[in-house]
């Protein structure tokens, strides 16, 4: 498990890593993670994932942070659909990521992060993901807090199948396109003390 480490607030004002950094050590204390880290940048957190523990594979990944549609964010770093392109600052380090990863597409990507798999930018960042590092990638359509709303997985060789438009809020003003809230009636509506996918988000 990695977790942005730079959302603080100012003082001894707590911010959503201190949120992330417990929820981590909770996660810990009931064995759903061999380890965690907190990172300041991509380079870092994917540095990390290709050498930690090096003698094993990793079978599941989840990344606690910020995201907007088709990007998962460390502080204002942007990981999207170009780092799986040749040339990218990030392209080297993720292939050094997929081989550390348990192979045949059995592994898992989890993005707990507000609505990186909604909209089309969604869809082609996940389907670029799936493809380039051979994994199962899941994420949410919605914003999430402690309800976690528009969970899906897409695994490798697959199409998403959830709406285009879930999660989407259709009254914001024009040319201010945003996501709407998790909450309990959402679609595939998880809460954050999950720490597994539940049956039937696969696509």
């Amino acid at each position: 498990m990695i977790f942005d480490r730079t959302c603080t607030g100012p003082g001894i004002r707590l911010g959503l890593s201190d949120a992330w950094r417990v929820g981590g050590l909770l996660y810990d204390a009931l064995d759903r993670v061999d380890a965690r880290f907190g990172v300041a940048s991509w380079t870092e957190a994917l540095d990390w994932l290709a050498n930690v523990e090096p003698s094993r594979r990793i079978g599941e990944i989840q990344f606690w942070g910020h995201g907007l549609w088709g990007r998962g964010l460390v502080s204002r770093e942007s990981l999207d659909i170009d780092a799986f392109r040749p040339g990218n600052p990030y392209n080297a380090r993720l292939a050094a990521v997929r081989n550390r990863l348990v192979t045949g597409g059995r592994a898992l990507w989890w993005w707990r992060t507000c609505e990186t798999l909604g909209t089309a930018v969604g869809h082609e960042f996940a389907r670029a993901q799936t493809r380039f590092l051979d994994c199962r990638v899941a994420g949410h359509t919605y914003i999430i807090g402690f309800w976690q709303s528009g969970l899906h997985c897409l695994a490798p060789g697959f199409e998403p199948n959830w709406p285009v438009d879930e999660g989407r809020d259709r009254t914001a003003p024009f040319g201010q396109p945003r996501a709407m809230r998790s909450t309990a009636s959402a679609p595939n509506t998880i809460t954050c003390l999950r720490g597994s996918l539940p049956d039937g988000v696969d696509s």
